[in-house]
């Protein structure tokens, strides 16, 4: 992978272990000669992220709406900085420009975009990896109701595998890296 997208949150969690882990991904990122693709704001779990990568020699590119810019929370320091007309926009860039997508623990923004870019998998739209970065379980219960989905036949169990899910930053990483999309049509 070239460049890989990560959705996260504006707000940095309880406790330090959501932006310690977004540090220790930045770093891993800038290590392999990733590129990160982000929502382009300078705080919570998103900066840290940025930050990381930055320190470490990594390119960071920020997708950020208008909207959102004129609140003064844009990364001023970014390898590259976009400035886009809306949230739709930005979600689109942010997938053109990317390989595959790892989504931190973050709230509904993240949760919103994490699920788009699966179901554009689901529907073949692309065939770029999917992962989750399970800190402290934050995503447990979600993934037991991803599980729920399956046994109630809303969702077959290739489509809900194509999720990643691993509590390490390198774990997650390699999975992704080896990642091949299942051959299996929505309908």
């Amino acid at each position: 992978m070239n460049n890989v997208c990560v959705f996260c949150g504006s707000n940095s969690g309880l406790g330090s272990a959501y932006t310690q882990a977004a540090s220790r991904l930045g770093a891993l990122l800038a290590e392999k000669k990733v590129g990160l693709v982000y929502g382009g704001a300078n705080i919570g779990v998103m900066g840290c992220l940025a930050d990381s990568a930055l320190a470490n020699g990594g390119s960071v590119t920020g997708v950020i709406p208008e909207s959102i810019a004129k609140l003064n929370v844009s990364h001023t320091n970014l390898t590259d900085l976009r400035v886009v007309a809306t949230m739709h926009e930005r979600k689109a860039l942010m997938a053109e420009l990317s390989d595959g997508f790892i989504s931190l623990p973050g709230g509904l923004g993240t949760l919103e975009e994490m699920f788009e870019v699966l179901t554009w998998a689901q529907l073949s739209i692309h065939d770029k990896p999917c992962g989750l970065l399970n800190i402290n379980g934050y995503f447990d219960k979600l993934l037991d109701f991803m599980d729920n989905m399956v046994a109630q036949q809303f969702v077959v169990k290739a489509h809900r595998d194509m999720l990643i899910c691993e509590s390490s930053e390198a774990r997650l990483l390699e999975a992704m890296n080896s990642y091949k999309p299942p051959v299996v049509k929505k309908w």
